[in-house]
């Protein structure tokens, strides 16, 4: 349970503890920062992504061939700095008992993306949830992510794209499975 008026305390005690009085264009911002906060930017803490999944999912009788997303918009928080990471998300897998809509894939990923977690743990996540849920035979994510926290303090690299892939399934093992995700891999995201 999100408690936001104490949220929007602590938001004013940090603006004050920086030196800045919440005040002028910043009076009402400890609200509106624990609003985006809970309403959006951690939105998929509440949300069963198993279900999700499987919320229409349907039988599938002769597997078919590697489904392949792109460019699927991704935005997350880093735990450790609690600074925006943006960029974008690649999902394959070789349907096995089930398909899931397309949409369905997509609003896993960025359910996954709204938790405070790490960028490999969502890749993990999505790429265990569809062999594990869907059945599939194998599957993978590729997340590629510029962090705010490696762009805009610290190091400094502007230009950083951080890039992370989860195998799940037969993608894991040596074989012709595993060789079709590479493919699709090196095929860009």
């Amino acid at each position: 349970m999100v408690d936001r008026k104490a949220a929007a305390r602590a938001i004013e005690d940090f603006l004050r503890a920086l030196g800045h009085a919440p005040e002028g264009d910043l009076a009402g911002t400890g609200q509106r920062v624990a609003d985006a906060w809970a309403d959006d930017l951690l939105a998929g803490e509440s949300v069963d992504a198993g279900a999700l999944l499987l919320d229409g999912a349907v039988a599938c009788e002769s597997g078919g061939g590697l489904v392949v997303l792109r460019q699927l918009a991704v935005a997350t928080m880093c735990p450790h700095h609690l600074l925006p990471a943006v960029g974008t998300a690649c999902v394959a897998y070789l349907p096995g008992r089930r398909i899931a809509g397309l949409g369905r894939i997509a609003q896993l990923v960025d359910v996954l993306a709204r938790r405070l977690t790490l960028q490999e743990q969502i890749g993990t996540a999505v790429a265990d949830l569809l062999v594990d849920e869907l059945g599939a035979a194998g599957a993978f994510c590729q997340l590629r992510l510029t962090h705010t926290c490696l762009s805009a303090r610290g190091e400094r690299q502007a230009n950083a794209l951080v890039e992370s892939v989860a195998l799940a399934g037969s993608f894991t093992e040596p074989g012709p499975d595993r060789e079709l995700a590479l493919t699709a891999l090196r095929g860009g995201s």
